[in-house]
Formats: C-alpha cells, sequence, structure tokens
C-alpha cells in the first residue's frame, strides 16, 4: 500500500469534506487533490522521474501540503527541510541527497544562494515557487509558479509508478558525528506507523487535527498524513509562536487533537485555561523528549477531559512506546508499551535480553523499523541490525531503558550526546564546529542544562582568548549561522576543558 493511498480514497469518498485549514483558507479533499495532481504532473512533465528526490524547503504552509502529495504522486521521494535552515545546512542536505527538483518561496532565491545551491547540487534542474507568475520570474528566472501550474495543468491523475518498497521520503535528522542523516522511509513503513498510531489513538473522520509543529518533524509530517489517511481535517498554524492564537483556533475550529512537545504544554499549563472553550478537546500527545511528571499531572488537572498521550519514538522508527492515558497514574514516569504489531526490549552489551529492573538499549521489531541512512552504510549498519528472520531490521534506539514487571518501559538515559530542546534534536559536534570558527576560541564544548520550559537548553563551555571574545559576541556569531533552537542558551568561559583518558573532552564532566 502507498503512503498517500489513504488520502486519494478519502478524496472519493468524501470529495466535500474539509481536508485542510490554514490561516483562514478552507480546502476540500477534492480541491487539495486537484492541486496535488496539477504539481505532480508538472514536476513529471519537468523531468522528475520514480525515486528522485525533491526537497520541499517551505514553512508550514498549503503548498507545502500540496508539495508533499504531488511528490508522491509523481512517483518521486520528498525531502522537507525546515525554512529556517541556513543555507549551508541547506546545501549540505541538497547535495547529500542529490535532489532534482524543490519547491520552495521567492525568499529562498537570493542571488548568492541559488548559486550555493546550484553548486552543491548539480542534479537540481528544477525550482517551484510558492508565488505568482511575475513575482516567480523575479526572484528566480526559468523557476516554475505554484499560481500558474494551478491556472494551466490538467488536474487528472497521473498512474501511479511505485510499489510499496520505494521509497517515500527522507526525513533528516542530527547525529553524533554533526552531519545530519537521511533517514529512509518506504511506502510501507510509513503507511505500517500511520495505522498502528491511529489504531491506539481511536482516530476517525470526525476528528480534527491542531498541528503548529515543523513539518520537517516526522511528528509534525504525520499529522498530515495521518489526519487524510482516516478522512479528517488537519488545522495547519506556522508555528507556536502566539500560544493564545492557538488556542483561540482550538475553539473556532473544534479541534479533538492536540500533539505537541514539552515546551509547548510547559507554555500552556501557565496560561489561563478557562477563558478558552477547549471543551471539543478528545486526546493530547507529547513526543521528543519525556514531558516531566508535574507537568503532564497539570495539563490533566487543568483539562481533565482530554485523554493524554505519552509516546516515545525516534526518526528510524517514528513511534515505539506509547503510554494508554488510564495508565498515567499508575505507572508514574513510564512512556509505556509497544504500539500494536510491534515488539520491543531491553539487551545488554553482551546481546543478551534484560529482565525487569535491568537497564539496557531498546531494540524494536517491526515493519517500522525505516531502510537505513541515505548513503551511509556504515552508520546504517550501527542502528539497524540483522533480526531473527533473515533479511529482517531490527532498530537497536541508542537509549538506554529499563521495564517493569508488567512490561511498560521507562526512560532512563540516552547513549549518546543528543541534545533535545524545543522538540528538536541538535547535535553538540554541530554547534562546535561553529563555535570554533570564531577567532581568539581555541576549545569549545557543548552540553546539555535541565530547563523548567524548555526541557534542556544549550549550555557553550570555551576556551578562548577573553580579550577578544565576549559572550555576546559568540550568541551574534551563533545567531548568524544557527537555527533558533540550536544557538546557546548559556556562555561559559573557563581556563580548561577536561578529557577522558583518550584526550577526548569529557562531556559529562563538564556537564557536572
Amino acid at each position: 500500500m502507498l503512503a498517500q493511498l489513504g488520502f486519494e480514497k478519502n478524496c472519493a469518498l468524501t470529495p466535500a469534506r474539509t481536508a485542510l485549514v490554514f490561516e483562514g483558507r478552507r480546502i476540500s479533499y477534492e480541491q487539495l487533490n486537484r492541486s496535488c495532481n496539477r504539481l505532480a504532473r508538472a514536476l513529471r512533465n519537468a523531468g522528475v522521474r520514480r525515486g528522485d528526490r525533491v526537497a520541499i524547503y517551505l514553512p508550514n504552509s498549503i503548498a507545502a501540503v500540496i508539495g508533499i502529495y504531488a511528490v508522491l504522486k509523481a512517483g518521486a521521494t520528498f525531502v522537507c527541510i525546515n525554512r529556517s535552515v541556513k543555507p549551508a545546512k541547506l546545501c549540505y542536505t541538497l547535495h547529500d541527497c542529490g535532489v532534482v527538483a524543490m519547491l520552495t518561496d521567492p525568499g529562498a532565491c537570493s542571488p548568492s544562494t541559488l548559486s550555493a545551491l546550484r553548486s552543491a547540487a548539480p542534479d537540481l534542474r528544477t525550482i517551484v515557487l510558492d508565488a505568482a507568475e511575475e513575482d516567480t520570474q523575479a526572484a528566480c528566472p526559468g523557476a516554475l509558479s505554484m499560481a500558474s501550474i494551478e491556472r494551466t495543468v490538467p488536474s487528472d491523475p497521473l498512474e501511479p509508478a511505485n510499489i510499496d518498497l520505494d521509497l517515500a521520503c527522507l526525513v533528516y535528522t542530527s547525529g553524533s558525528t554533526g552531519e545530519p542523516k537521511g533517514v529512509m522511509c518506504d511506502h510501507s513503513n510509513v503507511t505500517f506507523a500511520m495505522q498502528s498510531i491511529v489504531e491506539y489513538l481511536g482516530n476517525t473522520h470526525d476528528d480534527i487535527i491542531l498541528c503548529v509543529l515543523p513539518l520537517s518533524y516526522s511528528y509534525g509530517l504525520y499529522q498530515v498524513l495521518m489526519a487524510h489517511a482516516f478522512g479528517g481535517t488537519l488545522v495547519l498554524q506556522r508555528s507556536f509562536a502566539f500560544p493564545e492564537e492557538t488556542l483561540r483556533l482550538i475553539a473556532e475550529e473544534r479541534v479533538t487533537g492536540l500533539p505537541g512537545v514539552p515546551p509547548m504544554f510547559a507554555t500552556l499549563i501557565k496560561m489561563d485555561l478557562s477563558s478558552f472553550d477547549l471543551s471539543s478537546l478528545r486526546y493530547a500527545t507529547n513526543a521528543a523528549a519525556a514531558l516531566p511528571t508535574p507537568h503532564i499531572a497539570e495539563f490533566r488537572r487543568k483539562l481533565p477531559h482530554v485523554l493524554f498521550h505519552s509516546m516515545y519514538g525516534l526518526t528510524e522508527t517514528k513511534r515505539t512506546l506509547h503510554l494508554p492515558p488510564d495508565q498515567l497514574d499508575a505507572r508514574i514516569g513510564s512512556v509505556g508499551i509497544a504500539i500494536p504489531g510491534t515488539e520491543v526490549w531491553i539487551e545488554g552489551r553482551d546481546g543478551r535480553r534484560l529482565g525487569p529492573g535491568e537497564t539496557g538499549e531498546l531494540v524494536v521489531r517491526g515493519r517500522h523499523v525505516m531502510r537505513g541512512y541515505w548513503n551511509a552504510p556504515a552508520a546504517s549498519a550501527e542502528r539497524f541490525r540483522p533480526g531473527p528472520i533473515p533479511g529482517e531490521r531490527l532498530c537497536y534506539t541508542g537509549d538506554l531503558f529499563r521495564v517493569d514487571a508488567d512490561g511498560y518501559f521507562y526512560f532512563v538515559s540516552r547513549k549518546d550526546d543528543i541534545i533535545k530542546t524545543r522538540g528538536e534534536k541538535v547535535s553538540p559536534r554541530e554547534v562546535e564546529d561553529v563555535l570554533h570558527a570564531i577567532p581568539g576560541v581555541s576549545q569549545a564544548a557543548v552540553v546539555p542544562m535541565d530547563d523548567p520550559v524548555m526541557g534542556q537548553v544549550i549550555r557553550a563551555v570555551l576556551v578562548a582568548d577573553r580579550s577578544i571574545v565576549t559572550a555576546r559576541a559568540v550568541l551574534a556569531h551563533c545567531h548568524a549561522r544557527l537555527e533558533e533552537f540550536m544557538v546557546p542558551r548559556v556562555v561559559e568561559f573557563r581556563d580548561a576543558l577536561p578529557t577522558t583518558s583518550s584526550g577526548k573532552v569529557h562531556r559529562a564532566a563538564i556537564a557536572g
């Protein structure tokens, strides 16, 4: 089964139902499908073929949703890239996966950026802008215009080109090396993950899902795919920058499902929610970092009618564990049991399966275990290992867990140094590379620091010439080169950094 078939089935069954709401615009399934068909045909006409990679470099928007389905309909593989990503990382990603086409907006088309993109991605032949024809040609001569495609390209569907083992998307995630890796998600992986999550959430076509999470983040992306797979309505926002606006939207659109990350819930529980009509909410979900138990308790106190699903997952499996809402009080601190249709266990360093109370690495088995990392065979072999059936893949998560006597899992710590902040994963190495580029900095280490709102924030510890390096200058340098969530919150200077016996910086000692 292909990843977009649920969407197409609902386009046929309920064409007039609202599929998407964004900034006051309401788009039916039929309207959305026709727009997707037009763009898919335009991409095919421009030379995009089965298996080609197409980048979607847009903020949350109607065009981004159209782009996802259009790429799938064209038989290609979509790669959603956060619109806040700086040109250097954008170039790296486009080069790494060899994109042939990109959907973006005029703001991303400065002459210097376009020159860098074409140099980094020599296979990039087609650029489509979410803009009118005249604005498109002014920003990027020769690019295709979404407005023109909508007006001139036929909306009849293309013949399907894929089977379920073809790649649906690449989702880039940071790793301990500092370079993002593209997780290869085939159509069967995506479809299985959607079906499993929809099963335990109990979604129906009456559900209305609010998504404020970036679509470049798998948690946000799956809100789009799942809502349209079960025939519901997706209410899309650009971000959670204005919480009051989000709450008003929940009330106005009678939202039933609220997916969030710890910073969102930390903000919400501090607000006076009684001034908003949130009676339509049926459930809320939390993923990314674990939500502190007091925050869950306060959210439930303020909204006792809302079922709260605490979950654990990673891009390499999409979702892995979920805690049924009726177990929140009995299993305090747990992130639950395996999602439907999957198997998980804890393994020691010797490969032995561990029992209740023992701590080891979480291992995942199921159809949602992704295909590996794009163009990274060594990293793939480390994370994705042979399973009990020949040809099967297991995912070794790199995270330490323990399990209780009833089979409920509890997160202990991460084996690597990845920092999760604002629902995003940050590689310390990536930030350190930027810090090391500052004249006068001789050593740099990035470690997490606990924060009551963000869960964790980034602390930068430097050895530097204090006569020319200041904390203000360090932050300015980072703001110019990193996404906002990657910028250190605290800058600290030391005379020396502790090291391990092998001479490596001792992060644990620094984080102390």
